[in-house]
């Protein structure tokens, strides 16, 4: 039984790597009905691949006619589509969304891409790293030798599966009201972009330096960094307003009076070394008892098996486990309607009788589809 705000939502999913799978778990773990559209002869299913949960799986040879109708028959009862293919393929396929909004006006058309569906770069090939670095956000993250890509977070996660799920919740907003769909464009390298609104607008003011580590929020202030611990762990230090400055010097010991330059940008090197001299005489563990729960702005830096068992995460039961696995519970959280992780990643195939069933094929058109060249895999076949 679905749970959640989005409940009564019906997204069909072309089977993707990173951005679209994850938005396809986001909208299921608020409650969306998603089928996602795998390719005959997969396998799926393994727990560990978190942002597959929720989903049912429908197998189809895309080559073939029958499969093509069948995908535009899900169009027509779903409220929006999600695919991550490159510009084209889905039209060469008969399935691009001047055929879909024909059969579908209503229908909400998600395009996840990295480049975006026009521009020069197009059509060519690209990781996350690749679409956050011609938005100037690579650039700004890093040590002062070298950019360093923070993980897949900025651009497949970040500007890529939030965006498009935005956009795919604003589109059938508009869809209810007015009765007309659209294709919505969602490119990774948009969306990082969009992401580095409020840097554009310190660089603006003059508050950007183009050198990393020498600004506010890049590790270049003292007080605005990571430190190592004498245990070799490593606690985060965000002191930025005075009051809370003040508490990080009361906390730590420091009476030097050089620490009274806090936004001395010049002071901010040696700030730095003599700050980390004094984080480094004492453990992780003894750090958090001096800090924790204070207004210094501060928390341990966990690694991914340490994380669940903190005890704020504990607390708020941000991790939960799901066949074995440890994994990041739905966010956010809704009061009256609360989402909930809605199964474990689908075998492929595993609910082809069922999910077509559901949005409204009739056993008759079932049966002629699976005897057709549309070749669907049955549960259990």
């Amino acid at each position: 039984m679905r749970q959640g705000p989005l409940t009564g939502l019906k997204v069909v999913e072309f089977a993707g790597i990173g951005p679209g799978p994850f938005c396809g778990m986001l909208l299921s773990d608020l409650g969306a009905d998603v089928v996602r559209i795998d390719r005959k002869g997969g396998r799926g299913g393994a727990p560990s691949d978190v942002t597959a949960r929720g989903r049912r799986s429908v197998a189809l040879d895309l080559k073939t006619p029958g499969a093509i109708e069948t995908c535009l028959k899900m169009m027509e009862k779903a409220d929006a589509v999600i695919e991550g293919f490159r510009p084209g393929v889905m039209e060469r396929l008969g399935l691009g969304p001047d055929v879909a909004l024909k059969r579908n006006p209503k229908l909400v058309f998600g395009r996840m891409t990295g480049w975006g569906q026009t521009g020069p770069y197009a059509n060519a090939a690209g990781h996350d790293m690749n679409y956050i670095a011609i938005t100037g956000a690579l650039h700004a993250i890093g040590t002062s030798e070298k950019p360093i890509p923070p993980l897949n977070l900025v651009g497949d996660f970040g500007g890529g599966a939030l965006y498009l799920a935005f956009g795919l919740l604003a589109g059938v907003i508009q869809a209810r009201e007015t009765g007309q769909g659209q294709v919505i464009d969602c490119a990774m390298s948009d969306g990082a972009a969009s992401l580095m609104a409020m840097f554009y607008g310190f660089k603006a003011s003059g508050m950007w330096q183009e050198t990393r580590r020498s600004n506010l929020l890049d590790g270049g202030a003292h007080f605005y960094d990571t430190y190592q611990c004498a245990d070799g762990k490593w606690i985060s230090i965000g002191s930025i307003e005075p009051q809370f400055y003040a508490l990080l010097l009361e906390k730590t010991g420091i009476s030097d009076p050089d620490f009274a330059r806090q936004m001395d940008r010049s002071a901010w090197p040696q700030l730095r070394e003599k700050l980390a001299a004094v984080i480094a005489g004492k453990t992780q563990a003894q750090w958090c008892e001096i800090m924790d729960g204070t207004d210094v702005c501060f928390a341990p830096v966990l690694d991914l098996g340490e994380a669940p068992k903190h005890p704020h995460n504990v607390a708020r039961e941000t991790f939960v486990e799901v066949g074995g696995v440890i994994q990041p519970a739905p966010a956010p959280r809704f009061s009256a309607t609360p989402g909930a992780i809605q199964g474990p990643p689908p075998a492929v195939g595993a609910h082809d009788r069922e999910a077509l069933l559901d949005w409204g094929f009739t056993p008759s058109e079932i049966a002629s589809l699976t005897g057709s060249d549309a070749r669907i895999e049955h549960a259990g076949s």
